[in-house]
Order: structure tokens, then C-alpha cells, then sequence
């Protein structure tokens, strides 16, 4: 017996309810294994749209951005 008609075979004999959370699985284990498409990247595809970064982007965070803090109450 393949494993095909093995894995059938006990299906048949799952409840409704069974063999949704069997075929739910199974479509998972076929996303987690299926390659992610890809698009080539393409060159000036963003040219035209306006952008503006403060002249502080790099400058470090507050202590109480990373706390969770508010920084009229320190």
C-alpha cells in the first residue's frame, strides 16, 4: 500500500470536522515549502514620487521611545 492510499484510507475514517483540520494542515505544509515569488527589481520604477527625510533621521531615540514612555510625564 503507497502512502497516498495509506493517508486516504485514514482520512475515510476521520469525522467531517476530522478531515477539515487534516486538509487545513496539509495547505499548510504545502505554503510553508512553496517558494516565495520573486519580481526582478526595476530600475526608476519610484523616480517621480516626492520623498523627504528629516535632517535627523540618524540621530539617536529617545530612552523613552524605546520604554514605551511618554515624554511630557519624565
Amino acid at each position: 500500500m503507497s502512502i497516498e492510499q495509506a493517508l486516504i484510507a485514514e482520512v475515510r475514517s476521520l469525522t467531517p470536522q476530522q478531515q477539515q483540520e487534516v486538509l487545513n494542515f496539509a495547505a499548510f505544509l504545502r505554503s510553508q515549502h512553496s517558494p516565495i515569488a520573486t519580481h526582478p527589481p526595476v530600475p526608476g520604477l519610484h523616480k517621480d514620487i516626492p520623498y523627504w527625510m528629516a535632517e535627523d533621521f540618524d540621530a539617536p531615540l529617545p530612552d523613552s521611545f524605546w520604554l514605551g514612555e511618554n515624554e511630557t510625564t519624565a
